[in-house]
């Protein structure tokens, strides 16, 4: 099976890689990077129709070389994923953050969303149902360590905002590059801690083996 990952963030690769190779090793992977497009969203302050074009021009790319699903894992980016998925329905095209939420949705209770890149608190908030009790937050200096290759700083700041959500049920780590702050967050707060990595190659394998059981069948 050939699993196309595309990323807006160079430090994207390695958590998904890893989800990938705990939670379905059989999987090919092939990864796609911008990270001009986290850059542009930064300096731009929103999403553009130019940044919704480049992710067309990467989803058309994937296709083109044999994807059979696509994995998006920028958080920040969803209309212009939502858009990719609508133009290409023949196969799976899954937004990074859609299958953490609804594993916190299930959960149930008060949500704390953390994130390490503002855009993503601007725009994913709103892919939560109504009604969802969601708190945000975030990690200042978590992005910046992370970038000049400081682990344990990033790790640090992360679990140390994700002691604001006191009052939260689980927690949600809202970037691909925060998963690797997820033992520093649950040790910090002793609460349930959702990546975005390992739901996302969760439902992924469930909807490949669907499709697969679906097309056996026929």
């Amino acid at each position: 099976m050939r699993v196309t990952l595309i990323h807006a963030l160079r430090h994207s690769p390695p958590p998904i890689e890893e989800a990938f190779a705990r939670l379905w090793p059989e999987a090919a992977l092939r990864n796609l990077l911008d990270d001009g497009l986290s850059a542009d969203l930064a300096r731009d302050g929103a999403l553009t129709p130019a940044m919704t074009e480049r992710f067309m021009t990467l989803t058309r790319y994937a296709v083109a070389t044999g994807a059979q699903a696509i994995l998006f894992t920028c958080s920040a980016f969803g209309p212009c994923i939502e858009a990719c998925a609508q133009a290409f329905p023949s196969i799976p095209i899954l937004k990074p953050n859609e299958a953490m939420i609804e594993e916190a949705v299930e959960i149930g209770g008060r949500v704390g969303l953390l994130a390490s890149f503002a855009p993503t608190l601007a725009s994913m908030p709103a892919e939560f149902p109504r009604g969802t009790e969601l708190q945000t937050m975030l990690a200042p200096g978590a992005m910046a360590a992370l970038d000049r290759g400081d682990m344990a700083t990033h790790n640090r700041l992360a679990a140390q905002a994700a002691r604001g959500f006191a009052h939260c049920d689980v927690i949600a780590l809202a970037q691909f590059s925060l998963a690797r702050a997820a033992p520093a967050v649950e040790a910090a707060t002793g609460k349930p801690v959702l990546t975005t990595p390992d739901c996302a190659v969760r439902k992924l394998r469930r909807l490949m083996a669907a499709k697969e059981a679906g097309d056996s069948a026929n």
